[in-house]
């Protein structure tokens, strides 16, 4: 049997289902019975657990063959990181008891950065969760396509994709939620021992131009990249209602400065299949 977290969500929901599709045991790990309906229907077998809550995450860990960890989304986190601080002590003392037989943790580009940024939060989940006896792999994503929703309605109906990934000349390394689920699916299959990393992001870096030039294909008419000016940011986010906005800037001046990077580079990591255009068009279809 394989515990999935965060099944719920964009990557988790593409892990669940690959397992099921493939005839393969899993155990649905949600914080609420809300939307438990589905993965009920689709044969999966329910567990209710906090994210906090280290005796409910240790029941929902025992027997595992192997456990899908992934953190919930925090974009705009206290300083110092108490949030994911709090999750992280849960999940090492529930796992500690469970003892599963391997564990692949969903992690991303540049977790190993020394600069403190947005992403900092999952190097603190790689140094945690490395400490445990059993096989651990980190799957390190690339910049997730699907962030790209938020470009969707100026996209389409002003013709201009504001970036706040600049230059607008610079490949970044992108994946598809799509090709991330599918591949940590294929790594809970997998044995391995100690720790292992493995890097992952999309068919080809691909630019700010070339993502309008993408939408523009979609939507069928021009769109334009416009970079947004940095010294806008900080007041840009808080009028959105952020309280702690530097990370999130800190990590968007990792992935312009190039200090958010895979360890191995451009050359090492695996590729997905996704291209950025299909990735939007399977946007647009949910909508």
């Amino acid at each position: 049997m394989f515990a999935v977290t965060g099944i719920t969500g964009q990557v988790g929901a593409v892990v669940g289902a690959k397992l099921l599709d493939q005839g393969l045991p899993v155990r649905a790990v949600l914080r609420n019975t809300e939307k438990a309906g589905a993965w009920r229907d689709r044969g999966a077998e329910i567990a209710i657990a906090d994210m906090t809550d280290a005796p409910e995450l240790a029941l929902a860990f025992e027997g595992a063959e192997g456990v899908f960890l992934l953190l919930p989304p925090s974009f705009d986190p206290a300083p110092g990181f108490p949030e994911v601080k709090a999750i992280i002590e849960a999940l090492k003392t529930a796992l500690t008891k469970a003892s599963p037989k391997k564990l692949v943790c969903l992690s991303t580009i540049g977790a190993q950065a020394k600069e403190e940024n947005l992403l900092s939060q999952l190097g603190l989940f790689e140094q945690a969760i490395s400490t445990l006896p059993m096989p651990v792999a980190f799957l390190r994503a690339a910049w997730f396509m699907e962030n790209s929703a938020w470009d969707i309605a100026p996209a389409r109906e002003s013709g201009v994709m504001p970036s706040f990934l600049q230059p607008l000349t610079k490949p970044v390394p992108m994946v598809s939620v799509r090709d991330v689920g599918a591949t940590a699916a294929e790594m809970l299959q997998e044995d391995w021992t100690g720790k292992l990393i493995v890097e992952l992001e999309g068919p080809f870096r691909i630019t700010p131009l070339q993502m309008a030039e993408a939408f523009s294909i979609v939507f069928g008419k021009t769109v334009r990249a416009e970079p947004v000016p940095r010294e806008t940011w900080e007041a840009l986010f808080l009028n959105h209602g952020m309280q702690n906005p530097r990370p999130r800037m800190r990590m968007l001046d990792g992935f312009n400065e190039g200090w958010i990077e895979f360890e191995g580079g451009e050359a090492r990591p695996r590729k997905g299949t996704t291209s950025f255009e299909t990735a939007i068009r399977k946007l647009l279809e949910r909508r």
